[in-house]
């Protein structure tokens, strides 16, 4: 009996140090730079939340938060990258609905996102917004609905890539308004997409409203709805797409994820500093300029999210009968 109690506390004394290094890294955590993958290029909605999300961070855990920008395939080349990462916490993922669209959407994914990775931090929810080029004749949704029937052949609408919010958007409407319309995909709509938009060869897109509303206040796009079932503060006086076309609904989110495996003493200490940054005055007034409601929570919270989302866009891409990609 001496013997085995022996071996016991040797063994304990033995993995002590292992799980006080191991504390210890998650205390420290971070030591270096820290990336954050956006999956869409910059100047857009993505872009722009990663961007002051990582000033954020860079600020209250007085290390680098440096944002590098990885377009292409729907923002499957930067979650992948995400995935297959070294679970230390130093490359996370700017999380937004294409991840839980894309899990139906494309049918030979090399990871599965709810699986392969862990909720960090939810950050905001915004609406997407119904914008058209100011110099396009109409004014309200029904003259729009109107407009694209009259011009069936010649309308178009920008799309940043299948499956992103604002071509499910889109093409929601399409199917729920029985209206001809033909996408135009760009590498992200700053790639091109609002270029487009300027000139009038796209005649509408459903954007991410931290995107687009610059270009609305300055009177380059006209709003005519939002994609959610309330008025988005921000656009006081766009009506919701519902008003128009009932039971329409649909809006963007965005949040961290890292690699599975993550420890959870990092998780926490960075979902700790996001959620910060929703109740800072300075960092929750810029996040709701763009039209964001803050997403406060525990990684938890924002797991259930994601799993939620997940299931909601699987019906509705079966449901509309939408062409699944490879």
């Amino acid at each position: 009996m001496r013997r085995r109690r022996f071996l016991q506390l040797a063994a304990a004394a033995a993995a002590a140090p292992a799980l006080c290094r191991g504390a210890a890294a998650a205390i420290d955590y971070p030591t270096r730079p820290v990336k954050i993958l956006c999956g869409f290029s910059a100047g857009g909605a993505v872009d722009i939340v990663s961007r002051l999300i990582a000033q954020w961070l860079s600020e209250s855990l007085k290390a680098q938060f440096i944002v590098e920008d990885r377009p292409g395939a729907a923002n499957n080349i930067a979650t992948e990258d995400m995935v297959r990462s070294p679970p230390d916490g130093y490359t996370l993922l700017l999380t937004n609905p294409t991840n839980c669209i894309n899990a139906t959407l494309y049918r030979h994914l090399k990871f599965s996102f709810l699986r392969d990775s862990v909720a960090v931090a939810g950050i905001m929810r915004v609406p997407n917004v119904m914008a058209i080029p100011s110099q396009l004749p109409v004014k309200t949704i029904p003259e729009f609905i109107s407009y694209a029937k009259n011009n069936a052949a010649n309308v178009y609408y920008a799309s940043p890539g299948s499956g992103t919010s604002v071509m499910m958007s889109a093409e929601l409407f399409r199917l729920m308004t029985h209206i001809p319309l033909t996408a135009i995909t760009y590498r992200g709509m700053n790639g091109g997409g609002y270029t487009d938009m300027l000139s009038g060869r796209v005649q509408v897109a459903f954007d991410n409203l931290p995107g687009s509303i610059g270009y609305i206040r300055n009177g380059q796009f006209r709003a005519l709805g939002v994609t959610t079932i309330a008025r988005s503060a921000e656009l006081p006086d766009v009506p919701s797409i519902s008003e128009f076309v009932p039971g329409y609904e649909a809006s963007a989110f965005y949040g961290l994820n890292a690699a599975k495996g993550t420890p959870p003493e990092i998780v926490n200490i960075l979902n700790k500093a996001v959620n910060a940054a929703l109740t800072d005055p300075t960092m929750k007034g810029k996040l709701a300029n763009l039209g964001g409601m803050m997403m406060p929570g525990s990684p938890e919270d924002f797991s259930k999210m994601l799993a939620a989302e997940t299931d909601k866009w699987a019906k509705v891409i079966h449901q509309a009968n939408i062409k699944l990609m490879d």
